[in-house]
């Protein structure tokens, strides 16, 4: 009575009082509560109790349900017959709501069948049971009908702690029981109060004169549909249980379900106000049901396609008829979309009563709202991907026949892409309004605009791009017209501009016809921030036409110019023309690269800042790279001196910055030096001239030594410092000569000091490049040992690594690389063993990309066999892991079973498995030992039994795919609820392993 009363109190202070404080602690008592055993009784009595209020009931319903759900192992095995009892008596008080409380306590009944075997439950298992409550109580069916609802949602429901095992049971329970399900439910359907309405809506559908084609048995007249009549809640309920059940997707026939009751039902009722939306949730399920691999197959559910296909077809008017309400457009929307989803294979055999669906799904495309016209978009992806894919046509035999039938397919549905193209291209308009929009607003607009260019790429894959490219010229050019008439309108213009730019991919370079008149188009626009944006990307995405079109220069100039109004308009079309510059500069560089002094004071501009250039410091970067990659194009003897010219501005500026003085440059944000190094970068990155880029770096050697020793302190001024190094040992690869050297040394030298993870990283970049190299074999084993070992003392223990995650993972992204790339000085190393010490004191640590590298690194230990050479160091290998093998094991399994979040899984159980590759019975035997140390109640013989016939299979070679299952099941067990989880990991400790001691 204390709890019950404190938890009362509790529930008035949360929803009431005035104070956050005290709605705070009365909310971590009452998670408190529902964390603890005494939950069980305070829930149940509470809702006994009469005199509980709303709040009470949905509180302690929500509470009840969870420890069904996750905690049921708390309770003694005697005591499930009084909770059923309990939950049934619960059941029935509440069968008329709240249906909040209702919709609870009914997953609470599913939850306990689901951890309950139907002989524990008795009765014949729970459907059995319910068919016999349901008799002896029709006055609660409305209860009994949710129940029945929820029942089969449970199966899919993970959230209850369920060993595996039991979970596939009761799946198998409950469609050997789904004919009986049904009948319970179409006896629901003759109870009197329904019975009368039914038979009503049975005599005013289906009156139609049909002719039914050869697949979808589609009608040709219009079929007549119900009146609208009053329908109840209950039959509305079994509806939605009849929808619930098919998602099980048990096989029934076709020819079963296409004269089933709840079916005729169901279709009958989709014209019902109160019952449309259940309705069209059992004709959804159908219609996927037919096509679901537990079905048997479309030929099985023929006779059910050729019911349902009819009847969701005569709701096509509907979707003109101005008196309908939008939900329910949307509802028959859906239907339609749904029957193209799912026969999209039989629609793509381009047959007549096909193209009537494909016309019916034109008209959804069609609607004004674009919340209802995009429902087609993925059937429209869907058809091109079969009309395109070779392997559609493969059984028509011979080449030449499949051409042949890829051919006629594609004129079928041409219409109607062509259709297509028109009915959306309007949609990426911008609205009148637009600078009023909200963020949010904003954002869903961009987001139909990439929704729409994937449709119009659909469109251009099946149409070609050169063919779409003259439906939107059209548009463009009325576009032109409506502006060239005096009307200050530009957004038609903008928005077929972006259609156009949507598909250049599909668009031929040698197009002649349209692309010439496009950018001649280009040159008269206005200059309208938004519109010159666009134009901006386009000219960007089709600089491979321009690079191929007879008139090239003389149209680079022009839209250059235009480029370079973009780049002085507003912010938005300066980063448009940025990009855009950066790819004419890449596809044209053949014929721009005798031109690198005339687009060399666009770079100035950009990256000085000076004049009426409003690019940002990022989008500068685009400038940068474009520059870069025209100097590519150039001879050694010019490209030199081409990279002395782009350096010298950013030099210039990034010297200006250090000449301040130690003092001075200590105190200065590091966005100071870091907008000048990453331009740097892209230079070393993008100028695929390695003597030339070696000189540079070799020159610029001593400014960048000034920043790492002024600024080492400073992650972000060393990320960016360490970035420029990395592009730079990228490009000259064995060219650095004496400047790798001078570079790894003062990187070793800092790393003691300022442990900056980016040192580490660099480093592996050398390691990548120079790590077979003999003659840097001395330098490369001493800057390996020394980053190492600092390192190692710095991740002493688990909260060492939670602390300093970036180390970690640089640290042991370094290890692999040293595994991979020089093997012969890291191996046999006296780091070696010290960094598998280390690495077995992280491998639990939460931080993903840390977590992720030392299981990587463990794994190419275990490995190294597979590596070329990596025969020669087994001995080594052997004598390391060996002795450790227990450890790495155990730890490895409290991983997987709950020490890491379950979406580190993946990278667990292959670390795990290639040990057991590796080692073989020894590893089996180890990770035995291990799991022995599990209680019995929180793993079962059988299912330790499953996991080492895995890892013994695993040992013998097979392949590691198909030994996934029983070791993700594994993980699952020991994870399904927080009990189980603390007790596993208590028996396992992974933490507290005596690990070999560090130093």
């Amino acid at each position: 009575m204390d709890h019950q009363n404190a938890v009362k109190e509790a529930l008035n202070a949360l929803y009431h009082h005035p104070q956050d404080e005290v709605r705070s602690k009365a909310d971590e008592y009452l998670q408190d509560i529902q964390r603890s055993i005494d939950a069980w009784q305070v829930a149940d009595n509470l809702l006994h109790d009469p005199t509980s209020n709303l709040e009470t009931l949905i509180f302690c319903s929500q509470t009840l349900r969870s420890k069904v759900q996750r905690d049921f192992e708390e309770l003694p095995s005697e005591a499930f017959r009084p909770l059923r009892s309990s939950l049934n008596t619960l059941l029935k008080k509440f069968h008329r709501g709240p249906p909040k409380v209702r919709t609870q306590i009914s997953i609470a009944v599913a939850a306990l069948a689901v951890q309950v075997p139907a002989e524990v439950w008795g009765d014949g298992g729970i459907v059995n049971w319910l068919r016999d409550e349901m008799n002896s109580h029709p006055e609660y069916i409305p209860g009994f009908l949710e129940l029945l609802t929820v029942l089969p949602e449970e199966v899919f429901n993970y959230k209850i702690a369920a060993r595996p095992e039991r979970r596939r049971q009761f799946e198998k329970e409950l469609t050997s029981q789904m004919e009986l399900a049904l009948n319970i439910l179409t006896a629901c359907l003759k109870i009197n109060e329904l019975k009368e309405q039914v038979d009503f809506l049975y005599r005013h559908s289906f009156s139609c004169t049909t002719y039914q084609s050869s697949i979808f048995g589609l009608v040709v007249s219009d079929v007549k549909m119900p009146i609208q009549g009053l329908l109840t809640e209950k039959l509305k309920m079994v509806l939605e249980a009849f929808a619930s059940w098919l998602r099980l997707r048990h096989g029934i026939p076709g020819s079963v379900l296409a004269s089933h009751p709840l079916v005729l039902t169901a279709l009958s009722s989709l014209n019902s106000e109160l019952l449309s939306e259940a309705a069209v949730n059992v004709v959804s399920e159908l219609i996927h049901y037919t096509t679901s691999g537990n079905s048997g197959g479309i030929p099985v559910q023929m006779p059910l396609i050729q019911v349902l296909v009819p009847q969701v077809m005569s709701l096509k008017e509907q979707l003109r008829d101005p008196s309908m309400d939008e939900e329910d457009v949307k509802a028959i929307a859906r239907l339609f979309a749904d029957m193209g989803d799912s026969y999209v294979e039989l629609i793509a055999t381009g047959s007549d009563e096909s193209m009537m669906i494909v016309n019916a799904l034109l008209e959804v495309a069609s609607h004004p709202e674009y919340d209802i016209a995009s429902m087609t978009f993925n059937f429209w992806h869907s058809l091109q991907v079969i009309l395109i894919k070779r392997d559609s046509y493969i059984s028509f035999g011979d080449e030449v026949s499949i051409e042949a039938e890829r051919r006629r397919r594609l004129l079928v549905f041409r219409s109607a892409y062509e259709s297509l193209v028109s009915l959306v291209s309007f949609r990426v308009q911008y609205p009148q309004d637009y600078q009023n929009l909200s963020i949010e607003d904003l954002k869903d607009f961009k987001q139909t605009r990439y929704a729409v260019a994937d449709v119009l790429i659909d469109a251009a894959s099946v149409l070609g791009g050169d063919a779409t490219l003259k439906i939107l010229y059209v548009k463009l050019a009325e576009a032109q017209a409506c502006w060239g008439n005096g009307h200050s309108e530009w957004r038609l213009a903008e928005a077929a501009l972006f259609c156009i730019k949507a598909i250049s991919n599909y668009v031929s370079v040698v197009e002649a016809e349209v692309m010439p008149k496009v950018m001649s188009l280009l040159l008269e626009l206005p200059h309208q921030p938004q519109l010159l944006q666009t134009v901006c990307l386009t000219i960007g995405a089709y600089s491979k036409w321009l690079d191929a079109a007879s008139d090239g220069l003389p149209l680079l100039s022009s839209v250059m110019k235009i480029l370079m109004d973009g780049m002085g308009t507003s912010e938005d079309s300066a980063a448009a023309a940025a990009v855009a510059f950066r790819h004419i500069c890449n596809d044209c560089r053949r014929k721009l690269c005798g031109y690198f002094d005339d687009l060399f004071p666009v770079y100035h501009r950009a990256v000085i800042g000076e004049g009426s250039f409003r690019i940002s410091a990022d989008d500068s970067l685009h400038v940068v790279e474009a520059l870069s990659m025209v100097i590519t194009e150039l001879p050694p003897d010019q490209a030199k001196q081409a990279l002395e010219k782009l350096c010298l501005p950013v030099v210039t500026s990034l010297q200006g910055v250090i000449n301040q003085g130690p003092e001075i440059l200590e105190k200065r944000p590091a966005r100071e030096l870091t907008v000048h190094i990453d331009r740097l970068a892209y230079i070393f990155r993008y100028v695929n001239h390695p003597e030339a880029v070696a000189d540079a770096i070799q020159r610029l050697w001593p400014l960048f030594k000034a920043i790492f020793d002024l600024r080492a302190w400073d992650m972000r001024t060393m990320e960016s410092l360490c970035r420029a190094c990395k592009y730079a040992v990228r490009t000259s690869g064995r060219f650095m000569g004496i400047t790798i050297g001078a570079m790894l040394e003062e990187i070793q030298a800092l790393y003691q000091q300022h442990h900056q993870p980016c040192f580490l990283y660099l480093s592996s970049e050398v390691i990548k490049i120079f790590g077979s190299d003999l003659s840097c074999a001395y330098y490369l084993k001493i800057l390996i040992e020394a980053l190492f070992k600092r390192t190692i003392c710095l991740l002493t223990n688990i909260k060492d690594f939670t602390a300093r995650p970036d180390i970690a993972d640089d640290c042991f992204l370094l290890a692999s690389r040293c595994i991979r790339y020089c093997p012969q000085l890291f191996i046999p190393s006296t780091v070696f063993p010290m960094l598998v010490d280390c690495s077995m004191i992280g491998i639990t640590v939460q931080h993903r990309e840390a977590s992720k590298s030392i299981l990587t690194f463990l794994s190419d230990i275990f490995d190294i066999a597979k590596s070329s050479g990596g025969e020669q160091y087994l001995s080594i290998r052997d004598s390391v892991i060996i002795p450790r093998g227990a450890s790495i094991t155990r730890i490895l399994v409290a991983s997987l079973t709950g020490a890491l979040p379950s979406s580190r899984l993946e990278t667990v159980m292959y670390a795990l498995l290639a040990l057991t590759r590796a080692y073989g019975a020894n590893a089996v035997e180890w990770a035995k030992e291990s799991v022995s140390l599990i209680p019995l109640t929180a793993v079962t013989e059988v299912e330790r039994a499953r996991f080492f016939q895995a890892l013994s299979d695993a040992a013998s070679g097979n392949d590691i795919n198909s030994l996934m299952v029983p070791v993700e099941e594994l993980s699952d067990v020991c994870r399904r609820n927080r009990t189980v989880q603390e007790i596993v990991q208590g028996a396992l400790r992974p933490h507290e392993l005596n690990l070999v001691t560090v130093s």
